[in-house]
């Protein structure tokens, strides 16, 4: 990501805030292990090398890659699996712009952020997204 594609921001006083992307950018943070291939816990390394890849995500991402947006792998994976995690995304053709390593295992993720954060669940298929109303916690007003 260029930092031409951040808009910057300033409080009442002048101070930076927190650039943000333009409107038509999405960021897209994307988790690895049974989102775009098999399922492999961190306990049984020797398989990453050799998982399936889902081919509808490798298609969906690769487009959201090229229409300018940000893919960025968000992974349970340690940092000891990074080489064999790149090697992995090169060989199967994944564009992206960055991988960060150690997210929290287990799910039930419960996202808090000072920026806009839309959570979207993998049910099995990628496809492009489409908007529904659904119900969220949100902090009281």
């Amino acid at each position: 990501m260029s930092d031409n594609q951040l808009n910057k921001l300033q409080d009442k006083d002048g101070n930076l805030l927190s650039p943000v992307l333009s409107s038509e950018v999405k960021n897209y943070l994307i988790d690895i292990d049974g989102t775009i291939c098999d399922d492999i816990p961190n306990e049984e390394p020797e398989r990453m090398a050799t998982a399936e890849v889902y081919p509808d995500a490798l298609v969906i991402l690769n487009k959201w890659y090229d229409e300018g947006h940000i893919i960025t792998f968000f992974t349970s994976r340690t940092e000891d699996h990074r080489t064999v995690t790149e090697a992995w995304l090169v060989e199967h053709g994944f564009k992206y712009h960055g991988m960060m390593m150690g997210k929290p295992r287990g799910g039930n993720y419960h996202w808090i952020d000072n920026h806009m954060v839309r959570a979207t669940r993998f049910k099995g298929k990628f496809t492009d997204l489409v908007t529904a109303k659904k119900t969220i916690e949100v902090f009281e007003k």
